[in-house]
């Protein structure tokens, strides 16, 4: 992704208050808005490690959000985050593939109707 200036920026940057641990993070998620910001927060909440998980648009011009994560324990909160990453991307393949199959089966009952 590049910026006006023609910097090329990273899609997720990872910000963390000073003399604050792994357990509570920041993440932002640039060309994001609530479609993946609401659907990752629920798969993240499901963690019961996780003792927050939300998420803010910045500004509704701005194509980022804010995606903040605390966990209990000290456990790092980057861990749930890329559960949370895999979990929704497995939910969206198992939908992919739903779909697919239901497409074909439609395709072939209409065909041995037309027959």
């Amino acid at each position: 992704m590049a910026t006006e200036e023609g910097v090329k920026q990273h899609a997720l940057e990872v910000v963390q208050a000073e003399g604050s641990d792994d357990s509570c993070v920041t993440f932002v998620l640039h060309d994001e808005d609530h479609t993946l910001g609401n659907s990752l927060r629920y798969m993240i909440m499901k963690n019961p490690e996780v003792e927050f998980c939300g998420y803010s648009n910045t500004h509704p011009s701005e194509t980022k959000i804010n995606f903040r994560i605390q966990t209990r324990d000290e456990l790092p909160a980057v861990e749930p985050f890329r559960k949370g990453l895999n979990d929704l991307s497995g939910v969206c393949q198992h939908v992919l593939n739903t779909f697919e199959i239901s497409m074909k089966t439609y395709k072939e009952q209409k065909e041995e109707a037309m027959e």
